[in-house]
């Protein structure tokens, strides 16, 4: 003895024009909240591809940027050890001269003739010029 279980032919709300006005209502809404969500599946995906190309764009700045810190810090080693190169010699001939004024006021002494003997200024350039230049990598990584 099978047991029929009897279902309605239909929901009932195509009989009740109210559940069918609902019904439509309810579709409606579905298919806007379907298009709704994938509108912003879209802006998502043309945001995080705007992103990555602005991630891309910045880190080949980064590395031009670091590049031309390098190459500037390069320059600026290589200035300053001509700059002490400079330096060493202009203190040297200094020292020169002064041995050579030494000189001229032992003539001076010994002949008695009076022996025009330059100064020696104290020249700024023969001291070093301290610029401060950060060891750091400028948060590039590399």
């Amino acid at each position: 003895m099978a047991a029929s279980v009897q279902r309605p032919a239909s929901s009932g709300s195509e009989s009740d024009p109210r559940n069918a006005n609902i019904d439509e209502r309810k579709r409606k809404r579905m298919l806007s909240n379907r298009e709704s969500a994938r509108r912003s599946r879209m802006k998502k995906r043309k945001l995080m591809e705007d992103l990555g190309n602005e991630v891309s764009l910045l880190q080949k700045e980064n590395s031009r940027l670091s590049k031309e810190i390098n190459a500037s810090t390069q320059r600026y080693i290589e200035m300053e050890s001509a700059n002490n190169l400079l330096r060493a010699e202009a203190m040297g001939l200094t020292e020169r001269l002064r041995s050579l004024n030494s000189v001229l006021h032992i003539v001076e002494e010994v002949n008695g003739h009076a022996v025009e003997i330059p100064e020696i200024p104290d020249d700024p350039l023969l001291k070093p010029l301290v610029v401060a230049v950060p060891e750091a990598n400028y948060g590039v990584s590399r």
